[in-house]
């Protein structure tokens, strides 16, 4: 059979195109400009995405996408990678665009906390009432626990908080025009400097101590992570220091947690006793660069951060003084977990990573790096030169050392107290709080913030430490304690909380971001499904990758263990 032959007709030749322009948005000449001028002199380095992200949007008011486009280039990124940092932080306004013009955004924006502290002080009819009172140049948005929880309900305008805020009050600050938030009296260099500051440091630095000892007055004081983990100050110090070299440090003051406010009240008071204790442990450990995460809501604290560190470089009490880098959060509550932080400050979404290897092997930048709250390093200065002794003798029931409780909620005289560790509740408010507030009676409350679960007036005797409310289902964390009165629910507090956990889930792990919010629609309703949720709280708990997935059960387990009368249940044994 005779086989058809099909010519091959070859094509007709063609001109091979070239891509004048990259893939994406063409970036354009005048954007490039802005953020050129926007930019200055600054490095154009990877890690410091989110520092130029901070400079556009506070310029514009917002991230065009047109501003991210020329970013990108001018940093040799990707569009999309810009485009996925900025747009995973809640204080950054990404807004798309077209070739001729810009949809913007409201030039000023007011933020009202609607956290539980805020919730309880009548912030939802602040924001209702603002939303009719403010003109169509103000954008007024709910916003998570901003950090002062004492002086609730709280509003912020541009970068100016308002205190116990009214409707009143925040419309006086739109007026105004104040949009940045100005430092208060502070202990300040010179000052702390004629207080005896830094003489620790020089000793240390001199020879006068050596690094063993100092370590080991840590280990004997007890003195733990104070930012909510629990980890011993001291082993941390000496499991660093084994690592190679060259080590980092990362200091974490972000502070998110729904309750908390204890780092802002030290920082705006006495900054360099913090300084102090931060240049002893990157001595200890041989770091050479420091990087301080300071969370946005803080505006004052930044400013009187800057200003000191300067006068600090300027004037160093030591030689050579390691380099401190002061690095803005951008709104972000999962950052506060050490991992998430560390991808937040290499310039990334804030991403807890999967452990091992822990950060004290691979962190910053793949080194060992040395992660502690701010308030841990607060007390290194008084631990050493007082003697372990003095801080491990603080304490009632067996308990050592002192606790800063952030205490909020129906008190008469919220705000940080320095108490002893061990302190029950009770004791809490009765002597450091002045007792309730008029009119209200003691009903339940959260020993360790938004995550550390809810527990009834009837248990007030428990001591609040590390390790005392495990076998409650509960935990102290950074030992944010909110009050809650016979005027308040624990569904309500449970539910308030749960919508916090469900917007702050940064939704890498299905657990989490699927969990928290499958658990805001269940308990929404007015019956429970309790062995659904019995099934969820065991799945978050096992699956999730961080604490966030994983303790966001704790409020509604204890609700109903602890509170089962207001979900019409008989009480459970306990």
């Amino acid at each position: 059979m005779e086989q058809k032959v099909i010519p091959i007709v070859a094509a007709a030749p063609t001109r091979e195109r070239k891509r004048r322009h990259p893939k994406g948005r063409r970036v354009d000449p005048a954007a490039l400009a802005e953020v050129r001028a926007l930019l200055g002199d600054a490095p154009r380095r990877r890690d410091l995405l989110i520092e130029h992200l901070h400079r556009i949007n506070d310029r514009y008011g917002q991230l065009g996408t047109r501003h991210l486009a020329a970013l990108a280039q001018e940093l040799g990124m990707a569009q999309a990678e810009v485009f996925e940092v900025a747009s995973f932080y809640h204080h950054f306004d990404v807004v798309r665009d077209d070739d001729r013009s810009e949809s913007g955004v409201a030039p000023l924006t007011v933020r009202v906390c609607t956290s539980l502290s805020c919730e309880i002080a009548g912030a939802p009819s602040l924001l209702a009432r603002l939303q009719e009172i403010l003109g169509p140049d103000v954008r007024v948005l709910e916003a998570p626990c901003m950090g002062r929880c004492e002086q609730a309900p709280v509003a912020m305008v541009g970068q100016n908080p308002v205190s116990c805020a009214s409707p009143e009050a925040v419309r006086s600050a739109v007026e105004n025009g104040q949009t940045r938030e100005l430092p208060g009296s502070y202990t300040d260099y010179a000052t702390y400097l004629a207080q005896g500051g830094y003489r620790l440091l020089r000793e240390c630095v001199h020879g006068q101590r050596d690094v063993e000892s100092v370590i080991s007055a840590l280990e004997d004081s007890g003195l733990r992570g104070l930012g909510g983990a629990g980890f011993p100050a001291g082993r941390k110090w000496r499991a660093v220091r084994a690592e190679p070299g060259p080590r980092l440090m990362a200091v974490n003051i972000d502070e998110g947690e729904p309750g908390t406010f204890k780092d802002r009240y030290y920082l705006e008071r006495d900054p360099h006793r913090h300084l102090e204790g931060l240049l002893i442990a990157a001595w200890a450990i041989g770091a050479q660069t420091v990087y301080v995460y300071l969370r946005d809501e803080y505006p004052g604290c930044r400013a009187i951060l800057e200003k000191e560190l300067q006068r600090l470089r300027d004037d160093p009490p030591v030689s050579p003084l390691p380099a401190i880098e002061l690095r803005r959060g951008a709104g972000a509550y999962i950052c506060g977990e050490e991992s998430a932080m560390i991808e937040s400050i290499e310039g990334k979404r804030g991403m807890p990573r999967l452990r091992p290897p822990y950060v004290a092997q691979v962190g910053l930048f793949g080194r060992p790096t040395l992660e502690h709250n701010f308030e841990t390093l607060y007390w290194v200065r008084d631990i050493l030169e007082r003697g372990s002794d003095w801080f491990a003798s603080h304490g009632r029931r067996g308990r050592k050392g002192l606790r800063s409780f952030s205490v909020s909620g129906r008190v008469r005289k919220p705000g940080v107290h320095l108490a002893p560790a061990g302190i029950t509740i009770q004791e809490l408010i009765d002597e450091y709080c002045d007792g309730m507030q008029e009119g209200h009676e003691f009903y339940a409350y959260l020993p360790g913030g938004a995550s550390g679960g809810i527990l009834p007036a009837s248990m007030n005797d428990i001591p609040l430490d590390f390790d005392t409310l495990q076998p409650y289902g509960c935990f102290i964390g950074s030992a944010a304690v909110m009050v809650l009165s016979k005027h308040d629910s624990a569904i309500g507090a449970a539910r308030n909380l749960m919508r916090f956990f469900r917007d702050e889930s940064c939704g890498q792990c299905t657990p989490c971001r699927v969990g928290t919010a499958k658990a805001l629609e269940l308990i929404s309703k007015p019956l429970w499904d309790l062995a659904l949720l019995r099934d969820l709280s065991a799945v978050m708990r096992d699956a999730s990758i961080c604490g966030l997935g994983q303790a966001a059960p704790n409020p509604v387990d204890c609700v109903i263990k602890y509170f089962p009368h207001e979900l019409g249940l008989q009480e459970e044994s306990r």
